[in-house]
C-alpha cells in the first residue's frame, strides 16, 4: 500500500504544481475564453488545467516505473506506452478544442482513433460473462472496448459544468474502484499486490486531489475537455485491465456478481453521468441539433433551478456517486442482504438531499399558509 500511496502522492504533488504553472501562463497570455450563456461561471477563466493533469499522469507513470515494487506491472512496455501515447493525443484533442472548440465530428473521431490505439496494443476486455457464457474473439473485445472507451469519456466530458464536479466524482469513484481493484489483487495473486489498474487508479486520485484546490467553488481553472476526457479514459483503462483478474468459467453460481463487477462498476460510478449524457444526445437529435451541440439542460443545470446551489448541486452528484459505487463494492465481500439494507438506507438519504430544496419550499408555503 505504502507504493501505492507514495504515487498518489507524487501525482497530486505533480499535477498541483502544473495547474499553478498552467494558471500563470493562461493569465499572461489570456488564454481563456469569453464567457458563454450557458456557463455557470462570471468571469473570465482559464480551461487548459487537462495539460497539468497530464503532466501528473505522465510523471507519476515514470515515477512508479521507477520503483522497484511494480516491476511486474511494467513487464508489458509496449501497452505502457500505447496508455501513455494515447493520454498524450486525448490531451492534444482536448487542448486544441479547448482553444479553438473543434467541430464535433473530429473531436469524436479522435476518441474512437484513441480507443482503438488502446484496443490495438491490447488494452481490452479480456472476458465478457454473459449468462455464464464467455465471449472472448479479438473481434468482439476490440468493438466493446472501443465502444465503451469512448462512452466514458463523453460521459466524463458532460458533466463537466461545475466547480469540482467531474474531478470530485472521479476521485470519489475512482478511489472505491481503487479499493475493488487493491482487494481483488489480494484474492488472485497473494504474493503479488501490484496491477496496472490500481497503479492507475491510484494515479488518478492523486491527479484530482491535486487539481481540486484550483478547481473549487470558485474555480480559478477548469480541466476543459483536455482534463476530462483524459479522466474518463483513463478510468476505461483501469476498468479494462482489470477484468482478466476474474475467470468467469470458475465462479460459482453464488460468487458470479464478482466475475461482472469490473464492469459493472465503472458504469456505475458514472450512471449520472451516463444519464446525463443519454439525456442530452437524446434532447439534441430531437430538436434536430447535433447530439453534441452545447446547451444548458444538463442535470447539475436543472438541480440549480430546481433550488440547489451551485455548491449544492456538486454535492448531489458526490452523494450520488458514493452511494451507487459503495453499494457494487460491498457486494465483493459482504452478503447481499446486508449491502441491499445499506443500500436502502442509503437511498433514502439521498433521496431527501437531492429532494432538499423541494421539501423546503413546501414546507414554507405550508407555514404562510397557516400564519395567513
Amino acid at each position: 500500500m505504502r507504493a501505492y500511496l507514495l504515487t498518489m502522492l507524487f501525482a497530486a504533488a505533480v499535477t498541483f504544481l502544473g495547474t499553478f504553472v498552467t494558471l500563470r501562463i493562461s493569465h499572461k497570455y489570456k488564454l481563456y475564453p469569453q464567457i458563454r450563456a450557458r456557463d455557470s461561471h462570471t468571469r473570465p477563466t482559464p480551461r487548459l488545467g487537462g495539460v497539468a493533469m497530464f503532466a501528473g499522469f505522465a510523471a507519476a507513470l515514470a515515477f512508479s516505473a521507477s520503483l522497484g515494487w511494480f516491476e511486474s506491472v511494467f513487464v508489458e512496455p509496449s501497452r505502457i506506452l500505447a496508455i501513455l501515447g494515447a493520454a498524450f493525443l486525448i490531451t492534444l484533442i482536448g487542448f486544441l478544442d479547448d482553444l479553438y472548440d473543434l467541430d464535433w465530428t473530429l473531436k469524436l473521431a479522435g476518441q474512437f482513433v484513441v480507443a482503438g490505439i488502446l484496443a490495438w496494443q491490447g488494452v481490452q476486455i479480456v472476458s465478457l460473462p454473459i449468462a455464464g457464457i464467455t465471449i472472448g474473439s479479438f473481434g468482439l473485445s476490440f468493438v466493446a472496448t472501443v465502444f465503451l472507451t469512448v462512452l466514458v469519456m463523453n460521459a466524463v466530458n458532460f458533466i463537466d459544468g461545475l466547480d469540482g464536479l467531474v474531478a470530485g466524482v472521479v476521485l470519489i469513484g475512482t478511489s472505491v474502484f481503487f479499493a475493488y481493484s487493491y482487494l481483488l489483487a489480494q484474492q488472485t495473486s497473494p504474493t503479488n499486490y501490484f496491477n496496472l489498474a490500481s497503479v492507475l487508479s491510484a494515479i488518478v486520485i492523486g491527479m484530482c486531489v491535486g487539481f481540486l484546490p484550483y478547481n473549487w467553488h470558485r474555480a480559478k481553472i477548469f480541466m476543459g475537455d483536455s482534463g476530462a476526457m483524459l479522466l474518463g479514459m483513463l478510468m476505461a483503462v483501469s476498468a479494462l485491465t482489470v477484468t482478466g483478474q476474474v475467470d468467469p468459467h470458475v465462479a460459482a453460481k453464488g460468487d458470479f456478481l464478482p466475475a461482472f463487477i469490473p464492469l459493472i462498476l465503472p458504469l456505475a460510478i458514472l450512471i449520472l453521468p451516463l444519464l446525463d449524457f443519454t439525456l442530452a444526445v437524446l434532447r439534441r437529435l430531437r430538436a434536430g441539433k447535433s447530439p453534441f451541440a452545447a446547451d444548458r439542460q444538463h442535470i447539475h443545470h436543472r438541480l440549480q433551478d430546481f433550488g440547489h446551489t451551485h455548491l449544492g448541486s456538486v454535492l448531489v452528484f458526490y452523494v450520488w456517486t458514493a452511494l451507487i459505487s459503495i453499494t457494487c463494492l460491498l457486494f465483493f465481500f459482504m452478503q447481499p442482504w446486508m449491502v441491499w439494507s445499506f443500500a436502502s438506507i442509503g437511498l433514502v438519504l439521498a433521496l431527501l438531499y437531492t429532494l432538499w430544496p423541494m421539501l423546503r419550499r413546501r414546507q414554507r408555503i405550508t407555514k404562510e399558509v397557516t400564519n395567513g
